[in-house]
């Protein structure tokens, strides 16, 4: 059965984010490498509503960009997402649905970062039109598919979600999604092995990223915004590759890394900057979350004061 996850009555959004796999992301850090048959212990254990559309959500209202968040949500921790969305201020608008959300698990250790992901729920055909609607209802400006797809369904459901009204869509998702795509989009955010993955091609430099992202560029998107983890961070338009490498920042946890950036770029945008700032900025808050554990949203108070802190150069 689809239900409305009660959260209120749709209004225009600046940006509507779609999850459609969200999952509660649950982060341990312990002191002692993972030994074989070895009980590890720890009292740092954290919990955060997760999926890369709500992370945006969340990410956005912190830059004070109105980004209600959607998509489906079933079962005990369906219902610490909800929750926690509203603790966070994030307006919210999901179809309920009659499978569990998942629950995903890292583990920061000193002998590296361990990632288990569950694969979540099966979405019905009904569930989808559901979503549709939600996602009419609210008429944002921008629309935010991003995340794994749900057992269920398939990629055609992005793009029609992206044709179901004049708004502008970003995706980020995987490679073998973004390949399968067929509609217009205003920007795709794919990482290196996920360029590699919807490209064929090997992406180990900047320079193998710029024709990577400039291959898939012509399948539909205005705008191509890879990131390349420790390397920063490429944006590739029509007319111009521009790189801008990753600021110098302890980093503590990369979950959300890619989440921030596309957020940064989308608040950028929102703000009318010229896109060179807007990636000037989605640098500047991807910092910003690789330096707090878990998807924990930092503050982003002086993000747009300091952006020409990042050096932008064109490939």
């Amino acid at each position: 059965m689809t239900r409305r996850d009660g959260a209120g009555t749709p209004s225009h959004a600046d940006v509507l984010t779609v999850t459609m796999n969200p999952a509660v992301d649950h982060t341990l850090t312990v002191e002692e490498p993972l030994r074989e048959g070895e009980v590890a212990r720890t009292d740092d254990a954290q919990f955060d509503a997760g999926g890369k559309g709500i992370n945006v959500s969340q990410y956005l209202t912190a830059l004070g960009v109105e980004a209600p968040a959607t998509g489906f949500l079933g079962g005990p921790f369906g219902r610490m997402i909800a929750e926690t969305l509203d603790d966070d201020g994030v307006a919210r608008d999901f179809v309920e649905i009659d499978g569990r959300t998942r629950l995903n698990t890292t583990v920061l250790s000193p002998d590296g970062e361990y990632k288990i992901n569950h694969n979540g729920p099966v979405v019905g055909r009904e569930d989808v039109d559901a979503l549709v609607e939600r996602v009419r209802d609210r008429g944002p400006d921008r629309l935010v598919v991003a995340g794994s797809l749900p057992r269920g369904i398939d990629a055609d459901v992005v793009d029609r979600l992206a044709g179901a009204g004049p708004w502008e869509t970003a995706v980020d998702m995987g490679g073998s999604v973004l390949e399968r795509l067929s509609g217009a989009y205003l920007v795709c955010k794919p990482n290196r092995s996920e360029l590699g993955e919807a490209t064929g091609r090997a992406v180990e430099t900047v320079e193998d990223a710029a024709s990577a992202a400039a291959e898939l560029r012509e399948r539909g998107y205005r705008y191509v915004l890879a990131s390349l983890g420790a390397d920063g961070a490429l944006l590739v338009s029509e007319s111009d590759a521009l790189y801008a490498p990753a600021l110098p920042v302890d980093v503590v946890d990369t979950v959300g890394a890619g989440d921030a950036l596309l957020s940064g770029f989308l608040a950028g945008l929102a703000r009318g900057e010229p896109i060179e700032d807007a990636l000037r900025t989605a640098v500047v808050v991807a910092a910003r979350v690789v330096s707090v554990s878990g998807t924990s949203v930092p503050a982003f108070d002086d993000v747009f004061e300091n952006r020409e802190q990042v050096t932008v150069t064109r490939v």
